[in-house]
């Protein structure tokens, strides 16, 4: 069965096989040949000849031929050796160039910044942490995350991971610019849109001075070869507008209200940038590989400095209309309860750091627990899973505790209790989760 191309009506003709019907053939050929690297991608070494690839999306094997073709001429695709057949010569088996691009993701927690940058497959080739203090203001953060960034792509670029110089064919993912920079071009890339000259950001004189074109820092310094960027991943506590990736009242820090983070960064590094929120980014780190990637539903919970929530629901990340879907720790659950730097009272995140304080962890699972089971009642997930610093500290206390309450509460609706489990990707897993915020759209996987 065909996994969904677009453009030869029952998966048969050609890509873009019609001029007529207003069909955006760029559109089509977009999508087309995400379907095929997606297939590339999850083929691994081993590669997958362009008969299966024909028969796997439901493209006709001459459509498929010209999309590998391209895909070989920019570098992306390679031959993976020959696959004996029945009945005829050996076939050519294709496979994905994972260092053919990169993506770097970024976390900005309110005490540390974590940075990795990762091949087309997600893997990661280089990574910094450092020290991070969210409410320093928005001049300090910006430049602490220009820095990083910089140094991150340098060390990948000693490290051997440079690229071939492929120029960006792609549509731009969700909530980024529309104009992604050359990839392999420069070293300096070309400002988003093509201008030298980008229009003022939004809020005051003094933030958008922080995008002055004068302060941009080339990316990489002067050691090694530059590996080619496709854009960089943001995600830090909400919440936050996705779309435009304008920051709100992010909790405990409301000085960044309004602040234009992905405009002021993509400015200043001249690369494509998205902004999310950490919890959603690490969802869709989640969605797009390994276990969880095979279910329906499922709800990240992050407990790290905050407590936060990421679902991902139907196979997408569900952010909401308005993409502030998933301020999990911030519903009351006890209304005489603590206040919480939200502004309101008792909310399930003030309980468990209270609760992680005083040392009890037992304590703090219980309390989450109780939050989770609402979730669970609410949505119906096949699983939820744990992540964030906290919980890494005591994960068996904090699995136990959670399980223990969904199960009760499973047992008395005599349903089966939704299981419970630590997240892969241990601490980094935000990190590498934004960098999917770039790397998931050329796999046709923009929302999860």
């Amino acid at each position: 069965m065909g996994v969904g191309a677009v453009g030869g009506g029952s998966g048969t003709g050609p890509v873009g096989g019609s001029s007529g019907g207003g069909v955006n053939l760029g559109a089509l050929r977009s999508h087309n040949a995400a379907l095929v690297l997606d297939l590339l991608r999850t083929a691994g070494p081993d590669g997958i000849s362009r008969l299966e690839l024909a028969e796997r999306t439901g493209l006709t094997p001459q459509a498929v031929s010209k999309i590998t073709a391209r895909l070989r001429e920019e570098g992306l695709a390679a031959e993976a050796g020959r696959r004996a057949s029945t009945g005829g010569k050996p076939r050519t088996v294709l496979r994905l160039v994972p260092e053919a691009g990169h993506a770097v993701g970024v976390h900005l927690d309110r005490d540390e910044l974590t940075a990795v940058l990762c091949d087309l497959t997600g893997a990661v080739v280089a990574r910094r942490s450092a020290a991070l203090d969210l409410g320093a203001g928005a001049e300090t953060v910006v430049e602490r995350a220009v820095r990083e960034v910089g140094e991150l792509v340098g060390e990948g670029g000693r490290s051997g991971a440079g690229g071939g110089g492929l120029v960006a064919q792609f549509p731009a993912p969700l909530g980024g610019s529309s104009h992604p920079a050359p990839l392999g071009g420069s070293s300096h890339p070309a400002p988003l849109g093509g201008s030298s000259h980008p229009a003022p950001l939004g809020g005051s004189s003094d933030r958008a001075a922080l995008g002055g074109s004068g302060d941009r820092a080339p990316l990489g310094g002067s050691g090694g070869r530059r590996p080619q960027v496709l854009g960089v991943g943001v995600a830090l506590p909400g919440p936050l507008d996705h779309r435009r990736g304008v920051l709100h009242r992010v909790t405990g820090f409301p000085e960044w209200n309004g602040f234009p983070l992905r405009d002021v960064l993509a400015r200043r590094l001249s690369l494509p940038v998205v902004v999310d929120k950490d919890t959603n980014a690490a969802a869709l780190g989640l969605a797009v590989g390994g276990e969880a990637g095979a279910l329906a539903s499922f709800a990240y919970l992050h407990f790290g400095a905050g407590l936060g929530g990421g679902l991902v629901i139907g196979g997408a990340v569900h952010r909401g209309a308005r993409t502030g879907a998933g301020e999990f720790g911030h519903q009351v659950v006890q209304l005489d309860g603590p206040p919480c730097g939200c502004g309101n009272r008792g909310c399930v995140e003030a309980l468990c750091l209270a609760a992680v304080a005083r040392g009890d962890a037992a304590e703090a699972a219980r309390v989450l627990g109780t939050a989770a089971g609402n979730l669970v009642a609410l949505l119906d997930v096949d699983l939820v899973l744990l992540g964030g610093r906290t919980v890494a500290a005591a994960p068996e206390t904090f699995v136990r505790g959670v399980a223990a309450v969904l199960d009760e509460r499973a047992g008395r609706a005599g349903e089966d209790p939704v299981p419970v489990r630590v997240a892969p990707g241990g601490r980094g897993g935000v990190a590498e989760g934004a960098a999917q915020l770039l790397l998931a759209p050329l796999f046709g996987r923009a929302e999860g």
